[in-house]
């Protein structure tokens, strides 16, 4: 039957499931089949935590929907709650592995239980305001350098006056709004010590400039915590096996954060020129006969790696340590 799932682990453990939207939350615990809707706001999560309150909840599970989930993270681990944000696409998945296939917000917070309960996610740490706010910017930032590359590129292949004077406006709009990001960027990390060392850190790699120095630092907070292949497979430059019986299939990377990978390919390919040690690797695997594609991935992996180890022994880099 879909999406049936009737065995209950022995120790009867209780997984809350929540359904994050901007207006409401829908919650689900597990197994004891309760269920209920709440505001997504301050006291809808009040109120949320009275009705939890008795259940004994081993884990609360919820979906990492950019910054909607983000009150109820916080507001929930402060009242001593182990909260995991998950990937969406990973509940999904599970859905579609037990046969759920109908989708509404209620059958998603049960499935996020459901999850939760025989998957058992890690539970995420509610990060810091400071740090927080700078993933905020960083993102922004992005997101204006896209829309600027954009605009450049209709500018480029505009035709009409009126349109191109238009377009030259916003184009302008976008650089002054970037470079004042690039200010508050600057000012946040430079106003917290941890912060502004991890940056140092990151900035002491030829290669690395300072957009990619605060996308690490504020999107990739896990860097040297981890094991060099975690660490890559974080940043989507892990490459993953494809093999069936004799079959050997072509390694490739997928997954990991997009956002941190778009800036650490800028950096490789920086660091490919520029940076000795990385740049006698690129030329290593060329001339044994890589792609360029793939020996420039190569450096992308072996430029998170080198980040992390120095994060780890909090050291600046140097040729000779590479």
């Amino acid at each position: 039957m879909q999406g049936k799932i009737t065995s209950v682990r022995a120790s009867e453990a209780v997984y809350a499931g929540i359904d994050v939207c901007k207006a409401w939350l829908d919650v689900y615990v597990h197994p004891t089949g309760q269920s209920f809707r709440v505001p997504n706001s301050k006291e809808g999560i009040r109120q949320l935590r009275k009705e939890l309150a008795g259940a004994k909840v081993a884990l609360v599970i919820v979906e990492a929907t950019g910054k909607l989930h983000r009150l109820a993270h916080r507001m929930l681990s402060q009242a001593g709650y182990a909260v995991a944000a998950v990937n969406p696409s990973r509940p999904r998945e599970f859905a579609k592995a037990i046969g759920q296939l109908a989708k509404t917000d209620r059958i998603d917070a049960r499935l996020l239980a459901l999850y939760g309960a025989y998957l058992s996610p890690a539970v995420t740490p509610v990060p810091a305001r400071t740090a927080a706010e700078l993933q905020e910017l960083v993102l922004a930032r992005q997101a204006v350098k896209a829309d600027e590359t954009a605009l450049k590129n209709r500018y480029g292949a505009a035709e009409s006056a009126v349109l191109k004077r238009l377009l030259k406006r916003q184009l302008a709009a976008c650089e002054r709004t970037a470079t004042e990001l690039d200010a508050a960027i600057a000012a946040l990390i430079e106003g917290d010590d941890a912060l502004k060392n991890r940056y140092g850190i990151l900035l002491s790699i030829k290669g690395v400039g300072p957009a990619t120095a605060a996308t690490f630092v504020a999107c990739l907070p896990e860097l040297g915590l981890l094991p060099a292949a975690k660490a890559a497979a974080l940043a989507g430059t892990a490459p993953l096996n494809d093999d069936s019986a004799n079959r050997q299939g072509l390694r490739r990377i997928q997954g990991g954060r997009a956002h941190v990978r778009t800036a650490l390919y800028m950096a490789a390919v920086s660091a490919a020129r520029c940076n000795p040690d990385l740049k006698a690797l690129y030329a290593r695997l060329r001339a044994r006969g890589k792609q360029a594609k793939l020996a420039l991935t190569a450096v992308m992996r072996k430029l998170i790696v080198l980040a992390s180890a120095l994060i780890r022994e909090n050291r600046t880099w140097t040729e000779k340590h590479a």
